[in-house]
């Protein structure tokens, strides 16, 4: 079996497994899911989702945070871990947001990357699940996982960004992603997998 036949057979089983493939991360517009982003951080999706709901009702819009005062949102974030960092950074994004690109998000790599706190994980976020772009996001999950599977020979997230490119038609490449997540919150636990009950043994090279 080659690599790519193993990828597609991977990807078959994952779409078995998990159905519905979403962001863990609540939203109900583009620019929360990019705050909820650079929230999650070293930080779980879980405790960002506790915070969230206090956060956007406090600023409802693009230019609500855009006008906040960065000490202000550190309250409602500092759950979060590196609370200062990510506050100031949620503020400049969205003063970038309301200055350059007219309160929305914009839909490419180069724009995203130029806001303040976002890099090529959260921009290939926001480009697959509010685009529906293909995107490939390199998190802390898709990065151990797939190279347990034999699919990246790599820690760095750009180049397995690049490595699984290479092997997921792009139409599925985000869903495959968010699948992943879930393999490796539900069954690949990093510090207690469950290999007996994992449908990807046979074809997983640590698993065999």
């Amino acid at each position: 079996m080659t690599k790519k036949q193993r990828a597609d057979e991977i990807v078959r089983r994952l779409w078995a497994e998990y159905p519905v493939a979403e962001c863990q991360l609540n939203y109900s517009a583009p620019h929360e899911l990019l705050i909820a982003t650079r929230l999650s951080a070293q930080c779980t999706d879980k405790r960002v989702n506790m915070v969230t709901p206090a956060l956007f009702e406090r600023y409802k819009s693009v230019d609500d945070f855009a006008a906040a005062d960065a000490h202000d949102v550190e309250k409602y974030v500092k759950s979060c871990g590196l609370y200062k960092t990510k506050a100031a950074d949620i503020v400049n994004m969205c003063i970038s947001l309301r200055d350059n690109f007219g309160g929305r998000v914009p839909d490419t790599m180069e724009e995203l990357t130029s806001l303040s706190g976002v890099g090529r994980k959260t921009a290939n976020l926001i480009l697959g699940d509010i685009f529906g772009k293909p995107a490939v996001v390199a998190d802390t999950h898709v990065i151990r996982i797939t190279g347990l599977l034999g699919l990246c020979d790599s820690k760095d997230p750009y180049k397995v960004e690049i490595q699984l490119k290479k092997l997921l038609n792009p139409e599925i490449s985000n869903d495959f992603c968010h699948r992943i997540v879930l393999h490796g919150r539900t069954v690949c636990v990093a510090r207690s997998p469950k290999c007996d009950k994992c449908c990807l043994r046979d074809v997983c090279k640590a698993g065999k």
